[in-house]
């Protein structure tokens, strides 16, 4: 399922033209990219919890050269599944 696909489903599910359908798919995807680009967490209670990890500074090596090269420090998304949704897959 792609962007538009899930724009569909929202629209279909909700009786929501899809011009409002996507303007809340983008509604919910901007607030959990503010939340966690704040340093926030968005946690949804059966579905799951959106976070960001720090991930430290290390070496790597270029697959090219072989040359050792510094990956730097970032932060990274994550997102872990809830039990409601654990439970609906299986």
């Amino acid at each position: 399922m792609n962007k538009n696909d899930l724009i569909s489903a929202v629209a279909g599910s909700s009786g929501l033209s899809k011009n409002d359908a996507a303007s809340a798919v983008e509604g919910v995807f901007d607030s959990i990219t503010k939340a966690l680009s704040s340093g926030d967490e968005v946690r949804l209670v059966g579905f799951g919890t959106f976070s960001v990890t720090k991930r430290k500074a290390s070496t790597g090596r270029n697959p090219r050269t072989g040359e050792p090269m510094t990956i730097k420090a970032s932060n990274q998304p994550k997102f872990k599944a809830g039990k409601g949704l654990k439970d609906s897959v299986n």
